[in-house]
């Protein structure tokens, strides 16, 4: 824990939690829950990106899509899922 800078307040937090001085609270699960959730959402949010592709590229690749009857953003952005989940290797 060294390397994490800390402000004087998140020390106090992390030395109380270690001493046990703190205590749980009512509703702490249901807010933790809560809390969680709206951290799922945040993370997993779509974001627009701008890529440029040779015309003949996003050819073949709104092929592929129809091919497989989804639309070629879609099949783009699980290609990029699987390459960055490591689902697939590169071959360059």
């Amino acid at each position: 824990m060294s390397n994490i800078n800390m402000n004087k307040e998140e020390k106090k937090i992390l030395e109380d939690f270690g001493t046990g001085k703190l205590k749980r609270v009512k509703g702490g699960k249901t807010a933790r829950t809560r809390y969680q959730q709206y951290a799922r959402q945040t993370l997993s949010k779509p974001r627009t990106i701008n890529i440029r592709l040779s015309e003949r590229d996003l050819q073949k690749i709104r092929a592929l899509a129809a091919e497989k009857g989804l639309p070629y953003q879609t099949l783009i952005s699980s290609i990029l899922h699987q390459y960055s989940s490591k689902k697939v290797r590169e071959t360059i």
